[in-house]
């Protein structure tokens, strides 16, 4: 009877002696963002191709006015030091996918039933295990400190704060830039236009005056609606799964330092994850 009664207890000490191992960011690429991008621009070539004169829709100058254009416009708009540390969050979109919601949720359950059972100081080894995820690295670096768990919660809600308006600055230079390209491209077919008027009286003029016309509003509408607007879409996607997964972290950072029972984070973090996402740790 007693070897029954022992049966969870061990099986529930093998599970948290485990180490704790976070997936890491995996830096492959977002196949889905890729293959997007990547499959609307063959698209887009297949069509020149088979309609012939491919090298008609290659016209340096119009590509100078848009592409340069658009960035020097959108540096107008954000300060130079905005532009450059919006680029790796940018970046990040195309390269890593970041950690899963009901992944991180599993990982911090595990902490907490570890320091519950053994005490905070006993997670201490595990601290080089998080070096992958900065934000809990962070987190129970000060749980291990032993710092006040008012100032802990005081602290994660500025740096989750000061993450969301990272991501939100990014996101309005991609749109920006995504307003930016088409009317730069309407600027390029203005400069055509007139070029193509002031050469009436040279029929050999009009033609190409008529293609930089055309071929800027051809560049901008691809730059905005192929590129900028699609990327900005997802990294709004990308930064409302990391807000959810620090969400997580602050809930089992916090639930640790007041050395609540586990299996309440559980049905708190349940609380927040999407049906198809909610873990049973404890089941």
């Amino acid at each position: 009877m007693s070897e029954t009664a022992n049966e969870p207890v061990q099986t529930f000490t093998a599970r948290s002696d485990l180490p704790v191992r976070l997936e890491p960011r995996r830096q492959s690429f977002d196949l889905a963002t890729v293959l997007g991008l990547a499959g609307a621009l063959a698209l887009i070539s297949i069509a020149i191709w088979l309609g012939g004169n491919w090298a008609a829709f290659i016209d340096l100058p119009s590509i100078l006015l848009v592409i340069c254009g658009t960035f020097a416009i959108t540096t107008v708009s954000y300060s130079w030091a905005e532009v450059k540390q919006a680029q790796p969050v940018m970046w990040r979109t195309l390269f890593s996918r970041g950690q899963a919601p009901d992944a991180a949720a599993l990982k911090i359950l595990q902490l907490a039933e570890r320091a519950r059972r053994r005490g905070i100081l006993a997670i201490q080894g595990e601290l080089p295990a998080l070096k992958d995820e900065p934000f809990l690295l962070r987190a129970t670096t000060m749980l291990v400190d032993g710092m006040p768990i008012e100032e802990i919660e005081r602290n994660l809600a500025f740096e989750v704060q000061s993450i969301a308006q990272r991501h939100q600055r990014s996101t309005g230079i991609l749109r920006r830039a995504a307003e930016v390209s088409p009317a730069m491209g309407l600027i390029g077919t203005l400069v055509g236009l007139v070029q193509m008027l002031g050469s009436l009286d040279d029929p050999d003029a009009i033609g190409p005056a008529m293609a930089v016309a055309l071929l800027t509003t051809f560049y901008g509408a691809v730059m905005a609606n192929v590129v900028f607007l699609p990327i900005a879409s997802k990294l709004e996607r990308n930064s409302a799964t990391e807000l959810l997964v620090n969400q997580i972290f602050v809930l089992g950072a916090l639930s640790i330092g007041r050395q609540e029972n586990p299996r309440r984070l559980e049905l708190v973090i349940n609380t927040i994850l999407p049906a198809s996402q909610r873990v049973r740790y404890f089941d």
